[in-house]
């Protein structure tokens, strides 16, 4: 069943030794070098990383739903009779197909399909479709469900188990990667650690949690799996958000222990900034900024994380933080994710530091070979210097003489790894760290997310900003919409147009925004209507941005690369396209790219009919209130423990069952069981951050 991994002799020859769980998955059946590549890059090296590549949810095709009972918003499979089938041209090339089971139809729409699928799915044949039901015009139906045809109906039957669901990558299908799966578990009989019980944590021991997630095999296993109810869930749960929780303290630990660069005077360079800037800053900000220089001034490591709302005024913080260590004689840098949000924190700082006689660097994958290599010779160089760009800065060949301060912004689309890379930076002094993030989060969680940060909230919006005022309304007001748009930019207002898709791709962002683009150009034709997405070159972004910024530009379309950093104080109308696809943060961030100025702001959250709870819920959330910390405990509330195993929005800690927004109640009493750990067993606490969160080496050493 397993091939032997080889090793090589003292003579040359090659000799053959058992398969375990730190063999590489190239030696599993059914594997080989081509597969084993193509898993390296979900992060599955060796046999115990299959194990813990968990579901993210699962399919139940165990049993056929009656096309009577089914229901919106909801996953199902069906049987039935194709009863008619044709090709359609409302719009769009559309592929219709109608079954009907006895109890009712259900209409199948293709917008992708070959001329061998449409003879395939010929009336009188027998369908059996698995996909998500929405509510149509004429009734239930599915998009692009997944299906096989027969000529008879007892051909196509339901599955006996509940399927997991496993994030994949080009070339591996579910199939696949659920029987090397199986192959690691049986690997896994063999491992005595899976097999121990854990002190501190109760139900049962690793490896029979891991066996019922990965192979529910009874109607009772599966039920609990999908209402998130079974006793392996929370007992790997539990494991996880201890893993994480001893990798952070081992990290914090460990930089703390590192000297640093103590920077002299940061509370003169606070001073001097504050002198240069056009506005007064607010109360919340003079304590943040007092809280920064005091860290700054300490030969330990600043790692500090500033949370504030949407506009509350972060980059005032960043900015007297990096004065403070150019002032210094030191180099500091500022990374964001986005090369739009780097180019516009330049602009920023290069306005405000201008009349201190200080230039910032930029750097980015996009920046000339010839302007890379000055801004890597003076970094490389022992002399002051300011660098703003994107992870760029944190590449291989990137190289600094004297880092004394590293600042992240919008902490939300970093890694923890990503993070030790930039502390790693400064050589032998550990860089101070300062993290922001506009992106709010209740108190209760900052331990889960941040257990490695002090944390600083900014919980003040500077005066001037106006309220702003959302609507959510039927794409059936759209001509009324634009019609006002047209009203407003007339009399010297501006808006943003913003186009969302459910893929996540930018190519086929960008297709939205063109198309969307061009339609109101024919329909406001005295307006000049900018783009912007993220396909588009640098150098082009600028152009439109600067044009809106300008006011040579009106109304500007773009998807959602201006969900951060965009400030235009002029621009008072957001047009939210398809609101009901997107989160709660994502929206408000969105919104908080208006009403910056003094002129009263509107936000519309434009969606299509009919809307889900779930999505109501969000935009009544919106309409109700602008604080992004009520917000974002209202997504607490609205993403409680009722939904499904695993779902994916953890990135920012790679956590792969746990969910830090989900889970926080459960935080608590496991800090002082991982103090325990680390102090009384410290070859466990690496086992388990090594099993759950990488390796321990990059943690601290134990």
């Amino acid at each position: 069943m397993f091939r032997s991994a080889r090793s090589k002799l003292g003579n040359g020859k090659a000799a053959r030794s058992p398969l375990n769980l730190d063999s590489e998955i190239t030696y599993l059946k059914g594997a080989g070098p081509a597969v084993a590549q193509r898993l390296r890059t979900l992060d599955l090296r060796c046999v115990r990383d299959l194990l813990f590549h968990l579901p993210t949810r699962y399919e139940d095709r165990r049993k056929h739903t009656p096309c009577a009972r089914l229901r919106p918003d909801t996953d199902a499979l069906v049987r039935g009779r194709i009863v008619a089938a044709d090709v359609r041209f409302a719009g769009r090339r559309t592929l219709r197909v109608v079954i009907d089971d006895g109890t009712g139809g259900l209409l199948l729409r293709f917008f992708h399909f070959n001329p061998a699928q449409r003879e395939s799915l010929a009336v009188g044949r027998w369908l059996q479709a698995y996909g998500s039901v929405r509510t149509g015009t004429a009734g239930p139906e599915m998009v692009h469900p997944q299906y096989r045809v027969a000529d008879e109906a007892e051909a196509l039957q339901p599955d006996p188990y509940l399927a997991p669901i496993y994030p994949l990558t080009t070339g591996i299908t579910q199939q696949r990667l659920r029987g090397l799966i199986a192959l690691a578990l049986d690997l896994a009989a063999a491992d005595a650690a899976l097999a121990t019980t854990l002190p501190g944590l109760d139900g049962p021991a690793t490896l029979d949690a891991l066996r019922a997630i990965h192979h529910p095999k009874s109607d009772a296993d599966a039920e609990a799996l999908i209402e998130r109810s079974h006793p392996a869930q929370t007992r790997l749960i539990h494991e996880e958000l201890l893993a994480h929780q001893l990798g952070m303290r081992l990290l914090r630990g460990r930089l703390k222990a590192r000297p640093a660069p103590a920077i002299r005077k940061p509370a003169d360079a606070v001073s001097a900034l504050l002198g240069v800037l056009p506005f007064a800053p607010t109360g919340a900000q003079r304590r943040v900024l007092d809280e920064v220089a005091k860290d700054l001034s300490a030969s330990r490591p600043m790692l500090r994380l500033v949370q504030g709302d949407v506009g509350s005024g972060k980059t005032v913080i960043a900015a007297a933080a990096l004065l403070a260590a150019c002032r210094d004689g030191l180099q500091a840098v500022l990374v964001a994710p986005t090369e739009l949000l780097a180019e516009q924190h330049l602009r920023t700082l290069s306005a405000w530091f201008e009349p201190l006689g200080i230039a910032p660097l930029f750097l980015s994958n996009r920046v000339k070979k010839a302007e890379r290599s000055r801004v890597l010779e003076r970094l490389a160089a022992p002399e002051p210097a300011i660098a703003v760009g994107t992870h760029a800065l944190l590449q291989d060949g990137v190289d600094y003489a004297r880092l004394a301060l590293t600042v992240v912004d919008e902490q939300h689309r970093f890694g923890v790894q990503q993070r030790i890379a930039l502390r790693e930076k400064g050589g032998k002094l550990a860089p101070h760290q300062l993290i922001m993030s506009a992106t709010p989060i209740p108190r209760t969680l900052a331990q889960t997310l941040y257990a490695d940060l002090d944390v600083s909230v900014i919980d003040e919006l500077p005066p001037g900003r106006t309220p702003v005022t959302t609507v959510a309304l039927s794409a059936a007001k759209r001509a009324e919409i634009v019609a006002r748009i047209g009203s407003a930019c007339a009399e010297g207002r501006q808006a943003y147009w913003v186009c969302t898709l459910i893929e996540e791709s930018e190519e086929l962002d960008a297709e939205a925004a063109e198309a969307t683009a061009a339609r109101l150009r024919e329909e406001l034709p005295q307006l000049q209507v900018g783009l912007v997405h993220g396909r588009m070159k640098p150098d082009q972004k600028e152009v439109q941005m600067r044009a809106f910024k300008d006011g040579t530009t009106q109304l500007l379309v773009a998807t959602t690369v201006i969900e951060v950093g965009v400030d235009v104080p002029n621009a008072s109308i957001m047009v939210i396209d398809n609101a009901e696809r997107l989160g709660l943060s994502q929206l408000h961030q969105l919104r908080g790219r208006v009403g910056r100025g003094a002129r009263e702001s509107q936000c519309v959250l434009l969606y299509q009919p009919p809307l889900s709870d779930m999505a109501r819920a969000r935009l009544e959330t919106l309409r109700a209130t602008t604080d992004g910390f009520a917000i974002a405990q209202r997504d607490l509330e609205l993403r409680g423990p009722g939904e499904l195993l695993g779902r994916r929005q953890t990135g920012d800690i790679g956590m792969k069952l746990a969910d830090p927004v989900r889970d926080a109640p459960l935080v608590p009493p496991l800090q002082p069981l991982a103090d325990r750990l680390l102090a009384e067993h410290p070859p466990l606490a690496r086992l388990l951050i090594a099993r759950w969160v990488g390796d321990p080496e990059r943690y601290a050493m134990v």
